[in-house]
C-alpha cells in the first residue's frame, strides 16, 4: 500500500449532475430520457456530461488518496459537516459549487477544481484533474499562494448567522413585498419593497450589477442622455476588499415608507441593520440558494456586515 503524504484530512466536494438530478425527479433514466426528449431536447447531451463527471470524480479521488485522508461529500452535506482546522477542501467545478462551499469553510484552503474544460469555463476553478499532484502538496505544506475573499456575514438577533460569498438575500420567500426597517449610521428608513441585496466584492458584478443595471437604464431613458458609469463593473470591488454594497430592489414610498436609503457601501467596522416588519415568509439566503436560508419574520433583527474571516483560494 503507498504510504500517504500526510494524514490530514482531504476533503472532495462533489455535486449531482443534471441527468442524477433528473432521475430523483423521474425515478428512471428511462422517464427521464423520455421527458427530455419530448422536449426535442439531446438526452446524450446528459448523458455525456454524467458519465464525465463521474470519470472526473473517481480520478480526483484516487489521486487524492494517496496525499491524505480522503473524505468525499457531497454539495447537500456541505452545509451540515465539520470540517477540522487543519482540513484541505477540494471542489470539482462549477463556479457555483465553489462558491457555496467557501462560505462554510472560512480559514481553510479551498482547490477549485475544473471536471471538465472543454464543458465549463470557471473563473474560480483554475486547476484540472491532472494538477492536484502537484497543487494540494504544495497547499500542505504552505507554498501555494492563496487569495483572500472577503464574505458578508448576516446575524440574527437569536444567535443564528449566515455567509454569503456573493450576495445575501433579506426579504419575502416570494420575492413580493418586504416589510422592514433599515438602518445605517444614523439613518433610519422604514421601507417598503422586493427585498435588500448585500453584495462582495465577487459579487459585485453578478446580481448587484443586474439591479445597477437596471435603475441606471430607467434613470437614463427619463433623463433622455446617457449617464455617465451606468453599470457596476465601473465601480467593481476587488475580491478582497474590506467593504461591502447594498442595494434597496423597487421601494415603494408612501405614506409610511421611504425611499431614501436605497444603496450605499458598508465599510468594515460597519453595520446595516435591519428589523423585519414581516408575520411571515421572511427570509435571509446567500449566493441564489433558496433552500439554504434564515427565517426573517416580525421581530428579528439582521446585522449585515464583513465578516471577520476570509476564504482562501488556491491559485
Amino acid at each position: 500500500m503507498t504510504e500517504r503524504m500526510t494524514e490530514n484530512k482531504i476533503v472532495l466536494i462533489k455535486r449531482k449532475t443534471r441527468l442524477e438530478e433528473l432521475v430523483v425527479r423521474y425515478n428512471t433514466v428511462q422517464q427521464a430520457q423520455f421527458y427530455i426528449e419530448r422536449l426535442g431536447a439531446d438526452f446524450e447531451d446528459y448523458r455525456e456530461e454524467d458519465a464525465r463527471y463521474r470519470q472526473a470524480v473517481a480520478e480526483a479521488a484516487t489521486q487524492l488518496e494517496t496525499l491524505g485522508r480522503l473524505q468525499l461529500l457531497d454539495r447537500e452535506q456541505v452545509p451540515n459537516y465539520l470540517f477540522g482546522p487543519s482540513d484541505t477542501v477540494v471542489v470539482l467545478g462549477q463556479d457555483g459549487l465553489v462558491a457555496n462551499t467557501l462560505k462554510y469553510v472560512t480559514g481553510l484552503p479551498l482547490i477549485g477544481v475544473n471536471p471538465d474544460p472543454q464543458r465549463w469555463d470557471g473563473i474560480l476553478l483554475p486547476f484540472t484533474i491532472g494538477d492536484l499532484r502537484h497543487i494540494v502538496p504544495d497547499v500542505l505544506l504552505g507554498r501555494r499562494p492563496l487569495r483572500e475573499v472577503t464574505l458578508a456575514k448576516a446575524e440574527l438577533n437569536d444567535g443564528q448567522c449566515l455567509y454569503g460569498v456573493n450576495d445575501l438575500f433579506i426579504g419575502r420567500k416570494t420575492h413580493v413585498s418586504a416589510r422592514y426597517q433599515l438602518r445605517l449610521g444614523q439613518q433610519s428608513e422604514q421601507q417598503s419593497s422586493s427585498g435588500v441585496i448585500v453584495s462582495t466584492g465577487m459579487g459585485s458584478t453578478g446580481w448587484l450589477s443586474s439591479v445597477w443595471a437596471g435603475a441606471a437604464g430607467i434613470v437614463s431613458s427619463v433623463m433622455q442622455e446617457p449617464l455617465p458609469h451606468a453599470g457596476i463593473r465601473e465601480q467593481a470591488l476587488s475580491w478582497d476588499a474590506d467593504r461591502l454594497y447594498f442595494a434597496v430592489r423597487e421601494p415603494f414610498p408612501s405614506r409610511n415608507t421611504s425611499a431614501e436609503l436605497v444603496f450605499g457601501q458598508i465599510a468594515s467596522g460597519q453595520q446595516l441593520r435591519i428589523t423585519s416588519q414581516m408575520p411571515e415568509h421572511g427570509v435571509i439566503f446567500s449566493d441564489g440558494i433558496e433552500s439554504d436560508f434564515l427565517e426573517f419574520n416580525a421581530g428579528v433583527e439582521a446585522v449585515i456586515s464583513v465578516a471577520e474571516q476570509k476564504g482562501l483560494l488556491a491559485v
